[in-house]
């Protein structure tokens, strides 16, 4: 069973040199994992879903900011070492869509009725994989500057 998920067999392709670095350092050559393949499938999927867990692990630790967004409302995450902090926006107009890149653009043209807010909490699991858990809920990794915007809005509601 694998810590996260099993990638998937087009992540898998998109990871193939990886992959098959992998498989050399665990000892694996090209003609015995076909064979495993093959005659063990079991012991195959096995060696998937520990790369799985490595690529998994990797991106999780880099991941420094996420975004969720539902038609009305995006929340976005830093994914501090000890806690997560949660910068909110939320619209009542019904029309809009924040999904999309025109919903964000209507926000910030005709100012609907908006509420902002922050919290933040410590992790009660592993960091990794409360992150790897808002991901599998709808969450995206991002670059943060939304992140960034909202917290300078949350901040001017403060004052």
């Amino acid at each position: 069973m694998p810590k996260y998920r099993c990638l998937t067999q087009e992540e898998l392709s998109a990871l193939e040199k990886e992959f098959v670095d992998f498989l050399v350092i665990n000892g694996i050559i090209a003609d015995e994992w076909e064979a495993l393949k093959k005659n063990q499938t079991d012991k195959a999927e096995k060696i998937i879903e520990q790369f799985s867990d490595v690529v998994w692990e990797g991106v999780l630790r880099k991941t420094q900011f996420l975004e969720h967004r539902s038609p009305q409302e995006i929340r976005t995450f830093q994914c501090l070492p000890g806690k997560i902090v949660l910068m909110g926006l939320e619209i009542n107009d019904q029309a809009i869509d924040l999904r999309i890149a025109e919903g964000v653009e209507k926000v910030k043209s005709s100012m609907p009725s908006t509420t902002v807010y922050s919290s933040e909490k410590k992790y009660s699991k592993k960091r990794e994989t409360e992150v790897f858990e808002l991901i599998q809920n709808g969450a995206s990794i991002s670059d943060g500057k939304l992140f960034k915007r909202i917290a300078l809005m949350v901040a001017e509601n403060e004052e």
